[in-house]
């Protein structure tokens, strides 16, 4: 028998999985800096709120409905338009996570063969989501000059003529960096589609007048902007996302109309958390508050640990992780599983995010406050003790 190359996969765990492995199995602790569940992360959930609304009545008959329930759309209607942008239900697509919202737009927009330009680096999952639907991937460059941007010298050089859409991530994951309006204009100009992922756009550090807030912004191109309750609500388990289209009216239309296709042959969103979705986004805000001070209470806490050391903490706008950049006295490798075998500090290395050069770690900044300042200060010791 043989399977599809679509699924092929590496099936050997790597180094740092091995050593996890055996750390745990000899029953010696870890102190974990890539937690990225926020649901173990002592978070002012309203459970109760949630839990009757996850039990409305509605949910007991099935009403099939390709973009997801009006009800549903129409909240994240109102999310759209709190922040400013008007986004008729019609163009809202319900999905049970971004990670389905891409499969829909990669069958919209791809045939077997074609390309999506992806961030370098970027979160890895895009990879496979493209080889399960037979679209390749080529990357453009995020350059660090000591603050993030699209190197649009190397976004020129990615596009080939199978190129059918350019993705974004607004902010990053893991450079927290948020995309500029002057590189959305640029990124109009290709000409392409634009895949914007919003999921952490609730997640910044600070005001910046000249940070793109949404591709929403635009409508001179093909533009689709995906949220979810993963990262907003901090409640993946509950399975719903969602696109938002906008662009050109007979581009757009024409999308739509294929859209409906796609969903109506997935109809993949669950009846209960359709429902509910108002009450969860309306009792969302003291996870989303939570959220914020954490991660910069935590950012702060790594930048005050490594001052004075050769570690560098990388700048940052917003979203969930941190890139600490350290000194090449070690390769990355080292840096991780010495970081873990010796000091029992568990973190990620820059190469699951495809940086190409260097050592770098990757840290979550919403790992409670406790465990990431012990985490960080070992890792400040260890970076003293290896530069001596």
């Amino acid at each position: 028998m043989t399977f599809s190359r679509r699924t092929q996969h590496e099936l050997e765990p790597n180094a740092l999985s091995l050593a996890l492995r055996a750390r745990r199995a000899a029953g010696l602790p870890v102190c974990d800096l890539t937690q990225s569940n926020p649901t173990l992360t002592d978070l002012p959930y309203d459970r109760p709120r949630i839990l009757a609304a996850l039990s409305d009545a509605r949910s007991m008959v099935y009403e099939p409905a390709s973009f997801g329930l009006l009800t549903a759309r129409a909240a994240v209607q109102g999310l759209q338009r709190a922040a400013g942008f008007e986004i008729a239900p019609e163009q809202i697509v319900l999905t049970s996570s971004t990670s389905e919202a891409y499969g829909f737009l990669f069958k919209l927009l791809c045939d077997a063969g074609d390309e999506v330009l992806i961030p370098q680096p970027s979160y890895p999952l895009f990879e496979h989501l493209a080889a399960l639907e037979q679209v390749k991937v080529a990357s453009y460059e995020l350059a660090y000059d000591g603050a993030w941007h699209v190197d649009f010298d190397s976004l020129v050089r990615a596009r080939s003529a199978r190129a059918r859409a350019i993705v974004v991530v607004n902010p990053n994951n893991p450079t927290g960096s948020f995309l500029k309006r002057d590189e959305l204009a640029r990124l109009v100009e290709f000409g392409l589609p634009i895949i914007s992922d919003e999921v952490f756009s609730s997640f910044a550090l600070g005001p910046d007048a000249r940070r793109a807030n949404s591709v929403l912004e635009t409508d001179a191109a093909l533009v689709f902007a995906l949220g979810g309750l993963s990262k907003l609500a901090a409640l993946p388990q509950l399975k719903l996302a969602w696109l938002c289209a906008a662009g050109p009216k007979a581009l757009l239309g024409e999308a739509l109309s294929r859209l409906e296709l796609i969903a109506d042959t997935f109809l993949s969103p669950n009846t209960p958390v359709q429902h509910a979705l108002p009450e969860i986004l309306a009792s969302s805000g003291a996870v989303e508050r939570a959220l914020n001070t954490r991660i910069a209470q935590n950012f702060a806490r790594l930048v005050q640990a490594l001052e004075g050391t050769a570690a560098t903490p990388l700048f940052l706008e917003g979203g969930w992780y941190a890139v600490v950049r350290l000194p090449t006295l070690r390769s990355e490798a080292e840096w991780v599983l010495g970081l873990l075998e010796q000091d029992g500090v568990l973190t990620q290395p820059g190469w699951f995010y495809d940086f190409t050069a260097g050592a770098q770690l990757v840290l979550s900044l919403i790992t409670e406050e406790a465990p990431f300042a012990l985490g960080v200060s070992r890792i400040a010791e260890r970076v003293r003790q290896v530069v001596r």
